[in-house]
């Protein structure tokens, strides 16, 4: 017996469950699906967005309903057009081999005739938007009388967007004898009005602790000055190669400008906020999905709905007014059991903030430094280099080599690494060479992180992603392989093919020593402290200066390490002016 099957679910789900691809059920899967097939109760699931809670209510409704007949039996409703349409397309997948099934969505920017002629034609569930569903029960287009489950989805987004009346009177078309299933990241006091006016006796279902984030997720803060904020936001896309994120500001008019500002300066940027028309917003998102924007930035009425798994950070350019809804943005990153990053850009003055969101999310942020310009270059040649190795080869390339050898002859290998290095570093470094250390002095910022200033040191280490590693799953294979305590690795920074990491300094000689000639898998694995004084870069000593020599075999695999490690599709262009209206990745 699967563990899809153990939940009680039947044969037609379970073979959708098998063409998507799902191994196991989410904590959220797993205490809600078994309670909603066998009971006809009410439900109150507080769960963080990407724990997988459609198909927690998507496969129970499914298999509950009456599919021979036509009339709307399930209603879903959620915040946003960009969920609602998610959830549909979710819904469709689940009842692949349930004959005679059919779910409509219904939301606004589109042909509210074609949305009715759709639900008249025979529609078993209808999902949503709460203003468009309101307009269609009111002109008589939608029957949602005789339903018998109503799912809250997203039940405290909606009420943060003011749809509270809406959802109010939604509801009360529905039978008093209906199930009422709700799923809520968190449990503010308008979500707990809802519950105890529309629900009998609810069962609740908690993923983790109520309001707390998920704990795939790494919170990090950066003080500046608040004139520093969106040089501070380019410095940390720079640092971060890969980035594929969404960077939240707080007004409609921050927003637009900030995407403004960094398309000019040649990042693949967007913007979503609420002056878009609907065909904007698909645009944005549809490139954004397909990862032709690297930092969509966004409002938080306008993010909400977007269901991405592969965000890799979080950026808050300004925290949000409520704090609660921290819990949500943070949310949008470490979904499907994978990891992420939530950034804060702050100013001394909001510090306090940060330790009321550690109290609401439980969770400790990690005070960190904004990266020095040395660190960003250093990052980008290591990541050029990966690039560089990793590139396969155009044949077409054969015809010009023979005249390209005439140019480069006289040229040794080292020399020629050197130069194509040499390119693209000083264009790093004529960029960054004279720009100033953006963090603001206090207390709580963390500065440099080598020895000489704090007692910690920083450590560079070639495997990253590539390889399989996360910033939690490489901090614990450190901790097991060097036998340190829970505390004792931090500042995680995984990259593309390398990462970095810290410790305190009485673990260093032991951990260069431990490294020297460490082989996992038939692989050295090279650790070196950083020469960087701001201690957030790689390169320096390590394998106690035995690295470059070690014999043939290990130079065969691994020569010119320290050489070979470079810059990232994610770069820019620091020849004065960065790239506009050009893909960054296209550079390398």
């Amino acid at each position: 017996m699967t563990k899809f099957e153990a939940l009680g679910l039947n044969k037609a789900l379970l073979n959708a469950v098998t063409d998507m691809g799902f191994e196991s059920p989410s904590e959220v899967q797993e205490k809600a699906i078994p309670i909603l097939l066998d009971s006809e109760s009410d439900l109150v699931a507080l769960a963080q967005t990407g724990t997988g809670k459609t198909a927690a209510f998507g496969f129970p409704l499914i298999q509950k309903l009456d599919h021979n007949s036509r009339t709307t039996q399930g209603l879903i409703l959620s915040p946003t057009r960009e969920l609602c349409l998610q959830i549909t397309s979710e819904m469709q997948a689940y009842s692949k081999y349930v004959n005679g099934l059919s779910t409509v969505a219904i939301y606004g920017g589109a042909s509210i005739t074609e949305q009715a002629r759709q639900i008249k034609r025979g529609a078993q569930i209808v999902v949503a938007t709460p203003g468009r569903m309101k307009d269609m029960i009111g002109r008589g287009l939608v029957d949602i009388s005789k339903i018998d489950y109503c799912v809250l989805d997203e039940a405290d987004e909606m009420l943060n967007m003011g749809f509270y009346e809406d959802i109010k009177e939604i509801l009360s078309n529905t039978p008093q004898d209906k199930s009422t299933w709700l799923f809520s990241a968190t449990m503010p006091k308008e979500v707990a009005t809802i519950a105890k006016k529309f629900m009998h006796n609810p069962i609740e279902i908690t993923v983790g602790a109520k309001n707390a984030g998920t704990n795939n997720v790494q919170h990090e803060y950066y003080v500046v000055s608040g004139r520093d904020r969106y040089p501070a936001l380019k410095r940390l896309a720079d640092a971060n190669p890969d980035i594929f994120s969404v960077v939240f500001c707080r007004t409609k008019r921050d927003t637009q400008r900030v995407a403004e500002k960094l398309i000019e300066d040649g990042y693949n940027a967007g913007a979503l906020h609420g002056d878009l028309s609907q065909n904007q917003r698909d645009l944005v998102m549809n490139a954004f999905r397909k990862k032709q924007i690297q930092m969509l930035v966004a409002t938080d009425v306008a993010a909400r709905g977007i269901d991405v798994d592969d965000v890799t950070h979080v950026i808050n350019y300004q925290l949000p007014d409520e704090i609660e809804t921290y819990t949500h943005r943070s949310g949008r990153t470490g979904r499907a059991g994978k990891s992420g990053i939530s950034m804060v850009i702050i100013t001394k003055s909001e510090l306090r903030k940060i330790r009321s969101i550690e109290k609401i999310i439980q969770q400790s942020f990690i005070s960190k430094s904004i990266p020095t310009g040395i660190e960003i270059c250093e990052i980008q040649l290591y990541h050029l280099a990966s690039k560089i190795k990793d590139t396969k080869i155009n044949k077409d390339v054969e015809n010009y080599l023979p005249a390209i050898n005439e140019v480069l002859e006289g040229i040794d290998r080292d020399e020629l690494i050197k130069k194509i290095v040499s390119v693209e570093f000083t264009r790093f470094s004529n960029y960054y060479n004279k720009t100033k250390d953006l963090n603001s002095s206090s207390d709580h910022s963390s500065s440099a992180t080598n020895a000489s200033s704090n007692g910690s040191v920083r450590y560079f280490i070639n495997v990253g992603e590539k390889d399989g590693y996360d910033w939690m799953s490489l901090k614990d294979f450190l901790r097991d392989t060097l036998g340190l305590g829970k505390e004792d690795i931090y500042k995680v920074d995984t990259k593309d093919s390398f990462s970095f990491f810290n410790t305190d300094e009485v673990h260093t000689e032991s951990i260069l020593s431990f490294f020297t000639d460490f082989k996992l898998e038939g692989r050295f694995i090279n650790v070196e402290i950083s020469k960087n004084p701001g201690g957030d870069g790689g390169g320096g000593r390590g394998r106690k200066g035995k690295s470059k020599r070690r014999g043939k075999e290990r130079d065969k695999g691994n020569r010119g390490k320290r050489r070979d490690r470079g810059a990232s599709k994610g770069g820019s262009n620091f020849s004065g002016k960065r790239r506009s209206k050009k893909n960054r990745s296209d550079f390398f």
